[in-house]
C-alpha cells in the first residue's frame, strides 16, 4: 500500500489519519483511508454515490470519542479513485458488482493495518445498497447501522417503467455514458442552495459540504450514468427480493428523505428480525450531516447496537 493525500484539515477528522491507494484485482486504483480510535473497535463507513473520504471527517471523530476507529473508502469512480469516462464528473460503474472488489480491498487493508477488533459497519444512501450485498457475502463485522440506505431507487411513477427501458436499451451502448434523465454535470452542492436541499436542514453542514466542493472540485461527482441507473436498478431489486442477513441491525431514516425510494427500506426493515428501525422526524437524506441533536443520537444509537455486539 501507497501512502495517499487526506485532506485532514479540510475533513475534521481525528489526528492520526493516514489514507493510501488500494488497487483492486481488475487494475482500478482506490483511495482508504483510517482513522484511530478507542478500544471498543473499527467501524467501516460505506459513503453514498457522489462521496469521498473527507466528507466523513467529521463522522470519525464522533465515532473516536465513543471508542471506535473508523475505515473509508473512495469507491471506485468518485473521490481521488479511477473513474472511467472523458467526462470525470459523470458516475459510472461496469457492474455494481464491482463495488464488492472495492469492499475486499477495504478489509485486506484492515488486515495489513490490524485495525482493532470488533468490526462494525456504518452505510449510508448507495454505501448501504453496497454494504447489504456485502453482508450477504458474509462481511465481517458483528453489528450495522444504516442510514438513508439505497434499497431503491427513487423516481416517479410514471417515470419509473421508462427508466427502466432506457438504461437497459443503452446500458450497454455508448449513449449508457449519458447522463441520465434528469440529472447535471454539476455536483449538488454547488448546482443547488440551502434553501429546501434534499440533503440536510444543518446550514452548517451544508456550508461544510460546500467548502470541500470549492476546495476540491476533483473529487467532486455529477449526476449518474444511464448504465449505473440500471445497474442500481437490477441490484436493489435483487437484495429487495433476498431474505435479510443475520446481522443485528439499526436504520435511521429522515422524514423528508427525497433522495433514496423510501417505500423498499420500510418493506426490508419489516422483513428483519433482529433490528431497529426509526424514521427522524423533518431529517432530510443525510443523517450524519444533519443537526446536531439528530447526528449524536445516531452515532449513541450505532455505538449502542456495537457495544451489545461485541462478538
Amino acid at each position: 500500500m501507497k501512502q495517499a493525500p487526506l485532506y485532514n484539515d479540510l475533513a475534521d477528522g481525528p489526528s492520526g489519519g493516514v489514507a493510501f491507494w488500494l488497487i483492486a484485482p481488475d487494475g482500478v486504483r482506490l483511495r482508504a483511508a483510517y482513522w484511530p480510535g478507542g478500544d471498543n473497535g473499527s467501524v467501516f463507513l460505506f459513503p453514498g454515490r457522489t462521496e469521498y473520504i473527507e466528507k466523513y471527517g467529521r463522522a470519525a471523530t464522533a465515532l473516536k470519542a465513543r471508542g471506535y476507529g473508523t475505515l473509508t473508502i473512495d469507491w471506485r469512480g468518485q473521490g481521488l479513485a479511477d473513474r472511467f469516462d472523458s467526462d470525470a464528473n459523470l458516475g459510472d460503474v461496469g457492474r455494481f458488482a464491482d463495488y464488492q472488489l472495492d469492499v475486499a480491498e477495504l478489509t485486506q487493508m484492515a488486515q495489513a493495518l490490524d485495525c482493532p477488533r470488533p468490526w462494525y459497519l456504518m452505510a449510508h444512501s448507495m454505501g448501504g445498497c453496497i454494504g447489504l450485498r456485502a453482508m450477504h457475502q458474509g462481511l465481517p463485522v458483528n453489528a450495522v447501522a444504516f442510514s438513508g440506505p439505497m434499497w431503491g431507487i427513487s423516481l416517479s411513477p410514471t417515470m419509473r417503467p421508462a427508466a427502466w427501458a432506457l438504461s437497459w436499451a443503452t446500458h450497454r451502448m455508448p449513449w449508457g455514458q449519458n447522463y441520465a434523465p434528469g440529472t447535471i454535470r454539476e455536483t449538488y452542492v454547488l448546482a443547488e442552495p440551502y434553501e429546501d436541499n434534499m440533503l440536510t436542514t444543518d446550514n452548517e453542514m451544508f456550508a461544510y459540504m460546500k467548502r470541500h466542493a470549492d476546495a476540491h472540485p476533483e473529487m467532486m461527482l455529477g449526476g449518474p450514468s444511464l448504465r449505473w441507473l440500471y445497474e442500481a436498478l437490477r441490484e436493489t431489486r435483487a437484495l429487495r427480493a433476498m431474505t435479510p442477513p443475520d446481522y443485528a441491525v439499526i436504520t435511521i431514516l429522515g422524514s423528508n428523505d427525497r433522495v433514496v425510494d423510501v417505500g423498499p427500506i420500510h418493506e426490508v426493515m419489516a422483513r428483519w428480525p433482529r433490528s431497529k428501525f426509526e424514521v427522524v422526524r423533518g431529517a432530510e437524506h443525510e443523517i450524519m450531516m444533519e443537526m446536531p441533536a439528530i447526528r449524536k443520537k445516531y452515532f449513541d444509537q450505532a455505538a449502542a447496537i456495537y457495544s451489545a455486539h461485541p462478538v
